[in-house]
C-alpha cells in the first residue's frame, strides 16, 4: 500500500537519515520540506531515488505549507523541523519561539487533511536539570527553562491536546544526543573528532565532569521507523537514546585515543546556561523498539572515522 509521507526538517542530520531509510521502501513516497537554515539538500537522495521530492519552504509560512498538504494528501507526517544547536538557540530566542507557529501549522493541517499519525522530534532538553535518574518519560518532572526546551515542551502539550480534542494520533520522540555522518561540527562528537583529526586543541567547558549518553544514528532510525512500521507507542512518549553515561572529559580522551591524535585538552569557563550536568534516559521503550543491542560508543566513533571526510568538508 502506497504511503505519502511528509518529513519536515528532512535535510537536517536526523531528518535526512530518516528520509534515506523511508525511501528504501518503494511503497513510500516522501516529501521533504526544509528551509535549509541548518540542513543541506545534498543530505537527501534526490538524485538516486524516484520516490522523493524536495521543497525548500519554511513550515511557519501557513500559505505555502497549506498548498503542500493540499497537493500531496499525506498519510503520515514526521515533524522534525526546528532551530537546533545550543549557541544558535541561545543567541536567537525569538527565532526559536517561532517554531511554535510551525508546530501549530503542522497539527492543524494534519487534522484537517486526514493524516493518520504525526511523529514529533522532541528533546531531552525538556527534562532540564535532572531530578531523577534515569530520566523516565512519565515520572521525571519537566523543568526546562531555555527557549529551545520550552518550545519542545509546548510542542508536546500541543500534540497531546490535539489528541484529546480532535483524536489526532501522535508519537513523541525525545531525542538524547545522537551522532553520526552528516552531523554538523557544532555538536560535541563531530567537533571533537574534527579537531582531533587536525591535531588541534579540544576545548571543554568547565571541568568536563558533565555527562551525556550518545546514540549512533542507525539505532535512532531503526527505533523510530519500527515505531512507524509496526504501530508501536501510539499516543505515547519515547526516549530515543543510549543509557550508557560518559563524562565529556572521558569522551574527549576517548576521541584522542581512537584517532591517535596529538590534540591537547583546553579547559574554558563553564557555560552560563545550556550545559546541563547530566543526561541519562530510561531506555526501556527504546530497547523494545530497537530489538537488538545498541551500538557501543567506540564502535560508533570508529564507524564515523571511516567517513571522516565529512568532518573536514567545512560544514
Amino acid at each position: 500500500m502506497k504511503r505519502n509521507i511528509l518529513v519536515t526538517g528532512g535535510a537536517g542530520f536526523i531528518g535526512s537519515a530518516l528520509v534515506w531509510k523511508l525511501t528504501e521502501d518503494q511503497s513510500n513516497f516522501v516529501v521533504v520540506v526544509d528551509n535549509l537554515l541548518t540542513g543541506h539538500q545534498d543530505n537527501i537522495p534526490i538524485a538516486t531515488r524516484k520516490n522523493i521530492i524536495f521543497i525548500k519552504e519554511d513550515i511557519n509560512n501557513i500559505k505555502e505549507i497549506s498548498d503542500i498538504f493540499a497537493r500531496y494528501s499525506f498519510d503520515y507526517v514526521f515533524h522534525y523541523a526546528a532551530i537546533v544547536g545550543v549557541q544558535r538557540t541561545l543567541a536567537n530566542p525569538i527565532l526559536v519561539l517561532n517554531d511554535i507557529i510551525g508546530i501549530r501549522n503542522i497539527l492543524s493541517l494534519s487534522k484537517n487533511t486526514g493524516v493518520k499519525r504525526v511523529f514529533y522530534s522532541s528533546s531531552s532538553e525538556v527534562y532540564g536539570e535532572p531530578v531523577e535518574l534515569p530520566q523516565n518519560e512519565l515520572t521525571t518532572p519537566l523543568n526546562s527553562r531555555l527557549p529551545y526546551a520550552i518550545v519542545k515542551n509546548v510542542g508536546e502539550a500541543y500534540f497531546k491536546s490535539y489528541k484529546r480534542e480532535f483524536d489526532m494520533d501522535y508519537t513523541i520522540f525525545r531525542f538524547f544526543n545522537t551522532y553520526g555522518p552528516a552531523q554538523s561540527r557544532e555538536f560535541v562528537i563531530s567537533k571533537f573528532i574534527a579537531r582531533a583529526l587536525r591535531n588541534e586543541d579540544i576545548t571543554i567547558y568547565g571541568d568536563g565532569s558533565q555527562t551525556r549518553t550518545f546514540c549512533y544514528i542507525d539505532d535512532n532510525i531503526i527505533a523510530t521507523t519500527n515505531s512507524f512500521d509496526h504501530d508501536l507507542f501510539i499516543n505515547d512518549v519515547v526516549n530515543i537514546g543510549s543509557d550508557v553515561e560518559i563524562s565529556i572529559l572521558e569522551l574527549a580522551k576517548k576521541v584522542i585515543d581512537l584517532t591517535n591524535s596529538k590534540s591537547e585538552l583546553v579547559f574554558l569557563p563553564p557555560l552560563v546556561e545550556g550545559d546541563m550536568s547530566r543526561r541519562n534516559p530510561d531506555a526501556t521503550k527504546m530497547k523494545k523498539l530497537l530489538n537488538q543491542p545498541m551500538m557501543d560508543l567506540e564502535t560508533g566513533i570508529s564507524k564515523l572515522l571511516e567517513k571522516s571526510f565529512y568532518l573536514l568538508d567545512g560544514r
